[in-house]
């Protein structure tokens, strides 16, 4: 180690208190995280890209450093969505620090785990007071029945008013108009249930039928409309 002329002229000062680092919550735990492997946790975040075209949530769950299990969900840019596959990929197997540095392909998903990583290594992981932690399989549980992504898509005009595409339930199929014509409800059709329905063996249509349902005061509706053509 290289010092200048000033500091060896200088006269030794010893430091005073420290305590070293401050303890972070980690899985039910108080740690004094000093290295990568002794970060634990599962978090999630978002990132955005640049011309904030698109966005990727992104949820790890960290066990002793290593990046155990990554859910990769990425909104409004097609090309978004294969570095989703790539990260996929990539993220497993390694340590937080590594991941960090290391080019997940979209901007979006890098300044997401930027996110991830500011959030695990300062205690505040979604875990932080779960003992052991959360099992490797939790990612999936954010997904609920039929393994897909919960994705809200809405649309309005000032001349048109608003549009209900896709919400929680599914692809919204028909929106309910009371005589004043707003909205008060909506059908819809899980893809999700519906895929699992046909993999189970059920004929196309009726598999749509039982994965479709309604919302709202749709049967007290003056006008049915498709949200898409009307």
């Amino acid at each position: 180690m290289t010092y200048s002329k000033e500091i060896k002229e200088m006269c030794p000062v010893k430091q005073g208190v420290h305590h070293g680092a401050a303890p972070i919550p980690e899985e039910a735990k108080w740690v004094k995280s000093r290295e990568v492997k002794d970060v634990s946790g599962y978090t999630h975040g978002v990132g955005w890209c640049a011309p904030q075209q698109g966005a990727c949530k992104l949820s790890l769950n960290v066990k002793d450093g290593v990046i155990q299990e990554a859910l990769v969900e990425t909104l409004g840019c097609s090309g978004m969505t294969h570095s989703a596959a790539m990260a996929a990929e990539i993220l497993p197997g390694l340590t937080i620090l590594e991941a960090l540095n290391t080019d997940l392909v979209c901007d979006a998903i890098n300044t997401a785990m930027r996110e991830l990583f500011l959030q695990i290594v300062y205690g505040r992981s979604q875990s932080a007071f779960s003992e052991d932690g959360l099992q490797i399989g939790a990612g999936l549980e954010d997904l609920g029945k039929g393994t897909r992504s919960m994705v809200g898509t809405t649309y309005g005009t000032l001349e048109k008013g608003p549009r209900y595409l896709e919400l929680t339930e599914g692809y919204i199929t028909e929106l309910a108009l009371d005589e004043d014509d707003e909205i008060i409800g909506y059908k819809y059709v899980n893809f999700g249930k519906m895929m699992d329905f046909i993999k189970a063996g059920d004929d196309p249509a009726e598999a749509l039928k039982k994965a479709s349902g309604q919302y709202g005061r749709v049967n007290d509706a003056a006008k049915i409309i498709d949200p898409r053509k009307a």
